[in-house]
């Protein structure tokens, strides 16, 4: 794949705990110069889509672990929309699907889903599922009509397998983030049905590509 028609299809992603302000304004600067979209902390957002309005611009609710309480994710996704977020990337509760409560699960993300008129992308933690509890979580997200299931957040030991986009891509489009570092990592991430890659790596990504 050209580095053209890959570079809209990753997210360029900074979303370390001590991401600086400086950290996220290269990611939008190497965004911005390769043609890729952006994941950055909510606080970063506003800025970054007065000042960088051509790029997509996603953040994250309930991250890292997806434990806020279902009214803070709701509000959360609300003001990184009004802020100027483009998309959103929600953790699923991890917990609650472990325990079996999987309407309460569907429910809270219904709620963001609902809440906002952008696309919602739902993390559900491949490396903390098995894949009964992966399959629960995939139909869970549908069930909220979320636009796509992503596979990591990067902070729970584990990222995205080819095993995982195979059986996510069967329930919604997928977006592969983890670990994917490299042009040959990401191609092998879209040949198993990701359509979408998670990557600090986005720049390292591109170069390794075809022009």
């Amino acid at each position: 794949m050209h580095r053209s028609e890959l570079a809209p299809l990753i997210d360029h992603t900074v979303l370390g705990p001590t991401t600086t302000p400086d950290d996220v304004t290269q990611v939008l600067e190497e965004a911005t110069e390769y043609g890729m979209n952006v994941c950055i902390p909510p606080y970063a957002v506003e800025r970054a889509a007065e000042s960088y309005p051509e790029l997509t611009i996603a953040t994250v609710v309930g991250f890292p672990h997806g434990q806020h309480d279902h009214d803070v994710k709701r509000r959360e996704g609300v003001l990184a929309w009004k802020a100027g977020a483009d998309e959103l990337d929600v953790v699923l509760n991890v917990g609650l699907l472990k325990a079996g409560e999987d309407e309460r699960v569907t429910a809270e993300l219904e709620e963001l889903v609902a809440a906002v008129p952008i696309p919602v992308k739902v993390i559900i933690e491949t490396a903390l599922l098995t894949d009964a509890e992966k399959r629960r979580a995939c139909a869970a997200a549908v069930d909220a009509t979320a636009a796509m299931v992503k596979t990591s957040t990067g902070f729970s030991g584990g990222g995205a397998t080819v095993a995982d986009v195979e059986l996510m891509s069967e329930y919604l489009p997928v977006k592969a983030s983890g670990g994917v570092g490299s042009y040959e990592e990401a191609m092998v991430m879209l040949e198993a049905g990701a359509e979408r890659i998670g990557a600090s790596s986005g720049v390292a990504i591109l170069e390794g590509a075809p022009e």
